[in-house]
């Protein structure tokens, strides 16, 4: 199975755009809003996200992790 490695808030916003078909719906601050339909998703825009972070990111994009982690 394989792991989720530490990466870019700006990484994780390519992957989710690129891979899971996510569109960027605005930026407040450093936070960009993501959407694909009716599930949304808040990805921080930081130099790296903690792994608890990006397993949140995914919780709330209904994304599994190894998927999400096979992409990477």
């Amino acid at each position: 199975m394989l792991r989720l490695s530490k990466l870019s808030g700006r990484k994780c916003v390519k992957i989710l755009c690129n891979k899971f078909d996510f569109q960027i719906v605005r930026q407040t601050g450093s936070h960009i809003i993501l959407r694909k339909g009716s599930v949304g998703t808040v990805v921080p825009n930081h130099k790296q996200l903690k792994i608890g972070t990006i397993k949140g990111i995914l919780e709330l994009a209904r994304i599994n992790e190894a998927e999400f982690a096979e992409k990477q």
